[in-house]
């Protein structure tokens, strides 16, 4: 792939959009190389997830008249799929684009209008990295649509694959009452530094940073990625100098890591060349086979974090020098500069009918006097290209291009005088982007999920739309105690939902019911989204779908009615602990039988019967399935205990009870395939590995044998020391090894089941 590191300067001069489309020839090329068999579809893949183009799951969705209906929100909109795919190989993808800080011009917003009305279901979608994701794209429109984003500077370049990602910052940095200061000129400069640079095109996976000007809100997120960035100022020889507290190795995925410090300060000189040395250490000593293992996260838990700071200072020390590290420091103004279209005024004038709730949800006073930003809250984080036409037209009344996307699936607009806040409140509202209730408890965030994602497994978009409709209902009841919280929701383990640091946080799972699938959540409690993800909540059960809108509904009351005067409700959760909470929901978890109530055997937003797979079932199902759900639900006791344990400080018992529960688990699925059933724990672990990861009965269509990988590492470490973080770890990946038992239990019943019968 073509390096084209940019020069803050070509930003600035509008050159960027010569290398963009250079690019895009090169892309254009090989996809012409690819049609004619010349370009190994495996490598084809590599560089088109480098430019933004995935591929993504489209026949899981309702159809009506030959057409997919692709959003819950705006279930009018449709893309027409009855011309099938141009070519054998490119069934409709999704393009995702990449928005530096989540910094947008009015330009830019009218032409990913357009590019969404031609090329896609006339839907854009905010990610939770600040990014815009088209759906239904075919391969053969990626070119031309590339160059019509070129042509306004924005790129698809490096959005996906295994590269660094977007670089994501807190979307009223440099507004913000509380910042120590704007890190919005330093998120932009790394983002185009490290765009294309050579030195992180040999990663084993992806790298993702972002940038906070607080240490105690969430809008950065530091916490959670492979590289955070803190402002930081520090005072030498009585001059104040700016900097930043550097964190590495945090995440989400499967099991969340918390970042580790780096660095306490780091001049912002420093900035460049300290993040281009981390970015050398990780390609040269990350994992590369082992995809599982490939993060910055796993490389840090290997090497220590004494041993990778001192290999990054080493890196550093080596780095040939870069005139690109400091040049954009010489005049900030010229490099980002932004400002208001109007003088400052104050609030007067006429309300109109819900403009009070808006100011009250959605309006965020500025420290500059007499201005405010505005969130426009957007419901999953669609967006219509008509309804981007008229956020054009208003944000050209009223801002300069002082657009912003946020992590949080929504738009905030800057620098708005607050006297012109009511009739701007009247232009939205005509637009339909008034709805209130912005980063609260009604604005939830949720991934793709089964909606177009491969990896779905429940529907989290569908969850989240039903959600909302229960709070506009007032079927579940919101004020202001449980307004601020934060619901989050995954359609499978992944968390690109985020549901880790949520107040309550959800992810998709399966069960299998009288041998029916039935789609459940698991429930997460713990999290916090505050102090930059400050902590990470673990699931405490499964429930099914259907039942998740009664836990909110369950878990609202209860804070309600039992908190403490000014507990939050992370503080809540854990004075209240989680055998409490569990047993609050436990009832929850049960299903009806199919005849009692069919409706739990399909999923929100999907009336069709709910599966992951046909399988069929046998004679002596009844037995079989009994036991080894039995086995199951002993391993999802345990670990539960687990997490007791933990919370009572307990993290070595907490520890050995999370192995414990996975040497269960494995031991149900030997029970499933082995008559005589070990009790040594070596001996059902080489059972397990014989009967199930060897042949290749274990391993999942996307995730492989990960999650047996767990139960191989914990048993190869034991007896091992725990401390708090280690433990925390051990016990998400005892929940995540279980939920592989239920998987594969689920997809080789009827195998297993033969198997047992040969084995009496």
């Amino acid at each position: 792939m073509k390096a084209s590191n940019v020069h803050w300067k070509e930003k600035l001069s509008g050159s960027i959009e010569t290398a963009l489309a250079e690019e895009v020839d090169i892309f254009e090329t090989q996809i012409e190389l690819r049609k004619q068999g010349k370009l190994d579809e495996k490598l084809f893949a590599e560089t088109r997830l480098r430019r933004g183009a995935y591929g993504q799951r489209y026949d899981n969705g309702q159809r009506h008249d030959g057409k997919q209906v692709r959003s819950l929100v705006f279930p009018t909109e449709y893309r027409d799929l009855t011309k099938g795919p141009t070519t054998v190989w490119d069934a409709p993808g999704m393009m995702r684009i990449k928005i530096p800080f989540g910094g947008l011009t009015i330009e830019q917003l009218e032409t990913l209008a357009d590019v969404a009305e031609e090329y896609s279901d006339s839907i854009a979608h905010v990610t939770t990295r600040q990014d815009f994701q088209l759906h239904f794209i075919h391969i053969d429109d990626t070119p031309a649509l590339m160059r019509r984003l070129a042509a306004v500077g924005i790129t698809t370049r490096e959005a996906c694959g295994n590269s660094m990602r977007n670089v994501t910052a807190c979307p009223i940095a440099g507004v913000c009452k509380t910042e120590t200061f704007d890190v919005t000129p330093y998120a932009k400069a790394l983002a185009y530094f490290l765009l294309g640079h050579d030195d992180v095109q040999d990663m084993g996976r992806k790298f993702k940073i972002a940038f906070s000007g607080c240490a105690h809100e969430g809008c950065g997120l530091t916490g959670l990625h492979d590289m955070g960035l803190l402002a930081a100022t520090k005072t030498e020889n009585g001059v104040e100098k700016r900097g930043f507290k550097v964190f590495v190795g945090g995440g989400l995925g499967a099991v969340p890591y918390q970042a580790r410090v780096l660095a306490e300060w780091i001049p912002v000189e420093e900035l460049l060349p300290m993040a281009q040395a981390v970015g050398r250490v990780f390609a040269r000593l990350g994992e590369k086979k082992n995809r599982a293992r490939a993060r910055v996260k796993f490389l840090i838990q290997s090497l220590g974090i004494e041993e990778f700071i001192r290999l990054v200072l080493e890196e550093r020390k080596i780095l040939p020098e870069d005139a690109r590290w400091t040049e954009y420091l010489g005049d900030l103004n010229a490099y980002y500069n932004e400002g208001p279209l109007k003088e400052a005024g104050s609030l007067n004038g006429h309300r109109a009918e819900g403009f009070d709730l808006f100011l009250k949800g959605n309006v965020y006073e500025q420290r500059q006097a007499g201005y405010a930003t505005v969130t426009i809250k957007l419901p999953l984080g669609d967006i219509t290209s008509t309804q981007l036409r008229q956020l054009a037209d208003i944000c050209r009344k009223y801002i300069k291009d002082t657009v912003r996307t946020t992590v949080e699936q929504n738009l905030v607009l800057r620098w708005v005088a607050m006297n012109d806040l009511p009739t701007l409140y009247a232009d939205l509202k005509a637009a339909g982007l008034a709805e209130i209730g912005a980063s609260s408890i009604t604005d939830i965030v949720a991934c793709p999920g089964t909606d177009t994602c491969k990896l779905g497994i429940s529907a989290s978009r569908g969850l989240a739309g039903e959600l909302r409709h229960r709070f506009e209902s007032g079927d579940i009841g919101v004020d202001d105690v449980i307004h601020g919280l934060r619901i989050k929701v995954s359609g499978c383990f992944n968390s690109c939902g985020q549901h880790h640091v949520a107040d309550l946080g959800f992810y998709g799972v399966s069960r299998k019911i009288a041998g029916r699938t039935v789609p459940h959540f698991q429930v997460v409690v713990g999290g916090q989204w505050q102090n930059n993800a400050g902590s990470y909540g673990l699931a405490i059960l499964a429930v099914p779908s259907k039942n998740i809108p009664e836990v909110i509904k369950r878990m609202t009351d209860a804070y309600r009615s039992d908190r403490l005067e000014s507990e939050t409700f992370p503080e809540f959760v854990k004075r209240t602990g989680k055998a409490k909470i569990k047993q609050l929901l436990a009832d929850l978890a049960e299903v009806p039988a199919y005849d009692e109530n069919k409706s739990f055997y399909s999923d929100w937003g999907d009336p069709r019967e709910y599966t992951t797979g046909d399988m069929g079932i046998g004679e002596c199902a009844g037995e079989v399935v009994t036991r080894v759900d039995m086995d199951l639900s002993e391993a999802e006791r345990m670990v539960f205990e687990g997490q007791i344990l933990l919370d009572e400080g307990q993290h070595q018992a907490a520890g050995q009870k999370a192995y414990e529960s996975m040497i269960q688990a494995a031991r149900g699925l030997v029970r499933a395939s082995f008559f005589d059933v070990p009790e040594d724990p070596e001996r059902i672990v080489q059972e397990f590995n014989k009967r199930l990861v060897n042949p290749g009965r274990f391993a999942d269509r996307y995730a492989g044998n990960k999650f047996a990988q767990y139960l191989l590492d914990a048993h190869a470490a034991a007896p091992e020391s725990f401390s708090d973080e280690t433990a925390h770890h051990r016990i998400e990946e005892a929940s995540l090894f279980i939920e592989a038992c239920h998987s594969c239990y689920q997809r080789l019943g009827e195998e297993l089941q033969t198997l047992v019968s040969s084995a009496r």
